[in-house]
């Protein structure tokens, strides 16, 4: 090892692998420069030899904090969708080292929260937020390699039953969020989705008033998803304008700017029954989700809110009065394929249709069939399709029929 001095900075000279190492301190300390020189030595030791760096011990959740405190720029609802999703993330990973993390980890986490019932889709964000807080490590590569994305169904939305939807409406009538009925209401008769819905001002309803009750009227989106969603006006059911009748009159001080959905507070009374205080008409409300998925569990049913809009589309996919230019315009799709993928026809629906198919055949040669043609009609299926006469009659029949 040697050190000498180049004006006032320190630099140190020595052998490496045969080769002269001659570099700068950068320091006028004759002690900065020997502790420089060591470690430029044990860089280039570990180098040779191929020892990895040894990686900050950083506890994972304190790293997760970190990378959500990145992302305070982001939109409210995409800042929610994060906590949510750290929530499970840390209490799985959040007392590891960042370091101490590896492919059989994510996997394990993976296997964990599918065993508890969540999607492949919701499985796949959580492990994102895992490798968006060790990429900032560089951690996430040797990882990625192994992590194959699961795959996901983009078309799980389905219609109500009329069954399921008067139990969800009763468990609404139930509920201690006085906003749920209102807002289930509007989204089972005019479709808007969630984000629709909330943005909905004073100035977006045009209502028709007869001795203090609402009679008609209609609502023109303000903002939409796409551009076909944006101001269209959809006329609003009876139930609407009854529901909305009770719900705006808890707010007689609200004027055109105001939100018809407020951020607002609920008081329990004794004996039953619920208050809306502090009301902020400036404001939005939030969220229902927590009062949806409490009147779906009091119901005893699963359904997404967005099922709402499926229920909606696939009703009026069911009428052939109803054109699928109307259909476009009431729910602001732009395309048939999208119009395909929230049509779920009914099992109901395909019945009465085969019905009425049966009904227009009557009276006709095609639909009276004699005796004898149908004896032998039956010896030439029996030759080219029946199944054996032992096989399982309620099999055929599934196999007859199709549902969505």
């Amino acid at each position: 090892m040697s050190l000498y001095k180049r004006g006032d900075v320190w630099w140190y000279k020595f052998q490496f692998a045969g080769q002269p190492i001659r570099e700068s301190s950068k320091s006028t300390s004759k002690v900065v420069a020997r502790d420089a020189e060591r470690a430029r030595r044990r860089e280039l030791e570990a180098g040779f030899n191929r020892i990895p760096d040894r990686k900050e011990a950083v506890l994972f959740s304190s790293a997760a904090v970190n990378w959500r405190a990145e992302k305070d720029g982001l939109t409210t609802k995409t800042k929610l969708g994060y906590d949510q999703r750290l929530v499970h993330v840390k209490a799985a990973l959040g007392k590891r080292l960042v370091c101490d993390i590896g492919v059989a980890d994510v996997v394990e986490y993976r296997r964990v929260r599918l065993s508890q019932g969540a999607s492949n889709r919701t499985v796949n964000y959580e492990v994102g937020c895992i490798r968006g807080i060790l990429k900032g490590y560089g951690l996430w590569a040797p990882i990625a390699e192994r992590i194959k994305q699961l795959p996901e169904n983009h078309d799980v939305g389905r219609a109500m039953s009329a069954e399921d939807e008067t139990k969800i409406l009763a468990a609404c009538c139930r509920s201690a969020s006085p906003s749920l009925l209102p807002l289930f209401v509007l989204a089972r008769d005019t479709g808007l989705r969630l984000g629709e819905a909330k943005n909905l001002r004073r100035r977006d309803l045009f209502l028709q008033w007869a001795d203090g009750a609402i009679v008609s009227g209609e609502v023109i989106v303000p903002k939409s998803k796409t551009e076909a969603g944006r101001l269209r006006n959809v006329p609003l059911s009876p139930d609407v304008c009854a529901s909305l009748t009770l719900w705006l009159s808890n707010f007689p001080k609200a004027e055109l700017d105001s939100y018809v959905f407020p951020k607002h507070q609920v008081v329990m009374l004794k004996g039953g029954g619920v208050r809306i205080m502090n009301a902020d008409l400036s404001r939005p409300v939030q969220s229902w989700t927590h009062a949806w998925r409490t009147a779906l569990k009091a119901a005893g049913i699963r359904y997404r809110w967005h099922d709402l809009r499926h229920t909606f589309i696939s009703i009026l996919a069911e009428n052939p009065m109803v054109s699928e230019g109307t259909i476009k315009a009431l729910a602001g799709h732009v395309s048939k394929k999208m119009l395909e993928r929230y049509s779920h026809i009914r099992a109901n629906a395909k019945r009465e249709a085969i019905a009425a198919l049966v009904s227009a055949r009557v009276g006709t040669k095609l639909g009276t069939i004699s005796e004898d043609e149908t004896r032998a009609g039956s010896q030439v299926a029996e030759k080219i399709w029946l199944p054996p006469r032992d096989s399982n009659p309620d099999m055929l029949i599934q196999s007859q029929l199709s549902y969505h």
